[in-house]
């Protein structure tokens, strides 16, 4: 699927099995290439292999995005268990298609259609009212470019807003699509790959610094908070909500992507009830396109919600706003305006409101 999809192809069919797919070769400008531990350049080194070197690879996922001597792209392979390479130094010979990994278990997983007998539609745009492209037979295998949200849909498989984009102006429901694995961690269509953190504290603050700074314009609520917000709420950009998702201050779906997210996904997370103590949980996150989106998500809810009123007014003054939304409710934690400020003071936050 890696050449596939970059050639928009459509496939269908009988599934592929899950045996090691062979063709690969690495293809550097006569260096060796790091193998990961992980899809993306700050996951420990694993090894290296040398140009003209031909693993065999298992599945694929989205990870950092990497501009190599073949391509740019944020496509990964698995080539086995923790060892991962950039599909950006990968010539294939002959093209080959690769499957999406699980996300639970990093095995290779197929995607059919499961509808108990009927067919599934292709739908020109992610709802049962748009044009009709076709339909496939129960048990198609098909192949998934990536993912958008549309209208609910209660299927066979679950009940969800997603819907996969199979080819062009061509979109399947994902309530009708049962995975041989487990459900691969798919990418949105047209999302940032993911984030990963460069520069420590002063590349990640420079990085956030225009988002926070656009949607203090837009919506009055200070930059100088928002970054702490941010720095705080995912550990300087390191946290998976962050990183995947570009998800920076925890905002919840509650059944609606919203105005600016382009989805949703579900996320393990741990939380504290004022009178029920903590405990763990699965909860639904917005995912956004990038960083900006999700900056601006953030602020209007402060600015528009009745609850931040006071906080509001004192837009104009950074600490008594974190001081001011901590006390309407924000969060739980005692010490949470306290640490923000402390942020901002270190950092010198205020010179971005």
């Amino acid at each position: 699927m890696v050449l596939a999809l970059a050639a928009g192809a459509i496939l269908a069919g009988a599934l592929p099995g899950q045996a090691k797919i062979t063709g690969a070769i690495i293809t550097t400008d006569g260096g060796t290439l790091n193998v990961r531990t992980g899809p993306a350049t700050d996951q420990k080194t694993a090894g290296t292999l040398a140009k003209g070197a031909n693993p065999e690879v298992l599945c694929m996922v989205r990870g950092e995005e990497i501009s190599g001597t073949v391509r740019t792209t944020a496509t990964w392979l698995r080539i086995g268990k923790d060892r991962w390479i950039s599909d950006a130094y990968v010539t294939w010979s002959p093209a080959q298609d690769v499957p999406w990994c699980s996300a639970a278990s990093k095995a290779p997983t197929n995607a059919a259609v499961s509808t108990k007998g009927g067919e599934l539609n292709i739908r020109a745009a992610a709802n049962s009212t748009a044009g009709r492209q076709g339909a496939y037979p129960n048990g198609t295998g098909i192949s998934v470019q990536c993912q958008v949200w549309g209208q609910e849909v209660d299927g066979t498989a679950r009940k969800t807003g997603a819907w996969y984009r199979i080819g062009d102006k061509r979109f399947v429901s994902a309530a009708y699509i049962k995975w041989s694995a487990g459900e691969p961690w798919l990418p949105w269509c047209g999302q940032d790959p993911p984030s990963v953190p460069r520069g420590g504290t002063a590349g990640f603050i420079s990085a956030h610094a225009p988002a926070a700074q656009a949607s203090d314009r837009a919506t009055g609520v200070p930059a100088s908070v928002t970054i702490a917000q941010a720095i705080l709420e995912t550990g300087w950009g390191k946290g998976a909500l962050a990183r995947e998702d570009h998800n920076l201050f925890g905002m919840k779906c509650f059944g609606s992507p919203g105005d600016h997210a382009i989805g949703c996904r579900d996320y393990a997370t741990f939380e504290c009830s004022p009178t029920g103590g903590c405990f763990d949980m699965d909860a639904t996150f917005r995912a956004y396109a990038n960083v900006a989106d999700s900056y601006r998500d953030h602020g209007d809810l402060l600015s528009n919600w009745s609850r931040y009123a006071t906080a509001m007014d004192h837009a104009d003054d950074a600490k008594r706003f974190a001081q001011e939304i901590h006390k309407a409710g924000y969060a739980t934690d005692p010490l949470y305006s306290d640490k923000l400020i402390g942020i901002m003071d270190d950092y010198d936050l205020y010179r971005f409101d």
